[in-house]
């Protein structure tokens, strides 16, 4: 894979050689990649993504089961695709049209879907089908949900589409689905959801769990005995998520909602805190000879770089972090979500709050919390742009722009800047100030390690926790 690939938020985007899944035009099926299927190659044909594979009218292999895999979209696309898939990722298309997603970025729906059918083999209309109904089709093995109910929690408009689009991509109605479950795929929950996070192995738990661990926000997050928690907000009622390791390919996630409705969304943010859907194989391969970086690898294989629930959560972290030092920092949270955060009663586990808003910290005293001065005015200035803006953070534009905009907010330094770029999934994101012996003479910050900086800052951060994460 070629190291020129790049990540604008949380899309990951590599130019070079790609996944593609491989579809049997003698049987109609399509697989993922190492399905141990071997049909003759002049009957193969190869796609980008499953979505392609569905819409050119094959159906995934029971076998290998694609739908059941995380991966990225893989491919060398414009920057207004990268913008379109993302927005396509957070639930644009599941009740919005292609015309008002065309809207959106300025282009018309029909520039939109012959961009997606060049770069991707799909329109954004199949592309989003593909991903509710493989979140679905999930939802029925892991889970007892009635079917209805996975409808909703799937991102579909209705019973009607739900059971119309499975059809059409799986072959069949959703309860026959059910039915064809295997034995080991039910996830048997005493409370709660419990769920499959899929990723391709390995993936470093204890190293992920103890960056969280540091970082963790008093009274909205904890890690005890090896399970990250959280408090979340849904449309302003609370919500507690709970991951733990599981089997060398997954993680099992339980979650207590006080609805269903839009889990697809709810379990794609839980997935980027850990980055279950990443690549990291070509940043292991670029930096793996690298003095300083290979060691690091070969101590933690499968380390991702961790990504974040709430954008504006790891803002604060970062803006506080630009004046404080961590334990300070943790101090600094925990008075801000007392003065700031919703109380929710009886959870346990250190869990006592949602974290606030944007528009509740803009309206909040943030000296009579006991921020210092110039702490305070930083972060009210950030918590007013966040609030003026929803688009500041949503990770739709490249790290040049993100950076810039970022800067702009009144106190806000370059490495702040980064250290939030970094969480929310930028490839190159690299706090340089964090990282000092890593410049060059006369030159760049870690340029030797691009486009994977924000991997190698990674490693360079867990090598301070050794007692913990080797």
């Amino acid at each position: 894979m070629s190291e020129s690939g790049q990540r604008r938020g949380q899309l990951i985007v590599y130019k070079g050689d790609m996944t593609t899944y491989s579809a049997v035009v003698t049987t109609g099926i399509y697989c993922r990649p190492g399905c141990g299927s071997k049909p003759l190659a002049e009957n193969v044909r190869t796609f980008e993504h499953p979505a392609a594979a569905e819409a050119n009218g094959f159906r995934a292999c029971l076998r290998c089961r694609p739908y059941r895999v995380a991966g990225p979209i893989a491919t060398d696309v414009p920057e207004l695709m990268c913008r379109a898939v993302q927005l396509i990722i957070v639930g644009a298309l599941d009740t919005g049209t292609e015309a008002e997603l065309g809207a959106r970025l300025a282009v018309s729906p029909r520039h939109l879907r012959r961009l997606f059918t060049r770069h991707l083999g799909v329109t954004p209309d199949q592309l989003a089908r593909s991903r509710r109904a493989h979140f679905a089709r999930r939802l029925l093995d892991d889970t007892d949900l009635p079917a209805a109910d996975v409808a909703f929690a799937s991102g579909f408009g209705s019973v009607r589409q739900f059971n119309r689009d499975m059809r059409s991509v799986f072959r069949a109605a959703p309860l026959e689905l059910r039915g064809r479950r295997r034995r080991a795929d039910r996830l048997v929950a005493d409370g709660g959801l419990v769920m499959r996070l899929p990723f391709a192995p390995p993936l470093h738990w204890p190293a992920l769990l103890a960056f969280l661990a540091e970082r963790a926000v008093p009274g909205v997050e904890s890690v005890q005995e090896g399970v990250y928690r959280r408090t979340i907000s849904l449309d302003g009622e609370a919500g507690l998520l709970e991951v733990r390791a599981a089997g060398a390919d997954h993680l099992l996630l339980r979650a207590h909602l006080p609805f269903w409705e839009g889990l697809i969304h709810v379990v794609e943010r839980v997935g980027r805190i850990f980055g279950v859907a990443a690549d990291i194989a070509p940043a292991e391969s670029a930096l793996a000879a690298d003095p300083l970086i290979g060691p690091l690898i070969a101590t933690r294989p499968g380390l991702r770089v961790p990504g974040a629930w709430g954008a504006f959560e790891i803002a604060v972290d970062a803006v506080l972090g630009q004046y404080a030092a961590r334990p300070r920092v943790r101090e600094q949270l925990a008075a801000l979500v007392a003065a700031a955060g919703q109380p929710v009663p009886g959870l346990g586990h250190g869990l006592t709050h949602l974290f606030p808003s944007a528009r509740t910290v803009a309206s909040t005293d943030l000296k009579g919390a006991g921020l210092p001065e110039a702490t305070a005015d930083t972060l009210a200035a950030l918590a007013r742009a966040a609030a003026r803006d929803d688009t500041l953070f949503d990770g739709g534009s490249c790290l040049a722009d993100f950076l810039r905009a970022v800067e702009a907010v009144p106190g806000v330094t370059e490495d702040t800047a980064h250290r939030i770029a970094l969480r929310l999934g930028y490839d190159d994101a690299f706090p340089a100030a964090d990282h000092a012996d890593a410049r060059t003479p006369g030159g760049e910050a870690g340029a030797g390690w691009r486009p994977w900086r924000a991997f190698a800052a990674t490693h360079l951060a867990m090598a301070e926790l050794p007692a913990l994460t080797a």
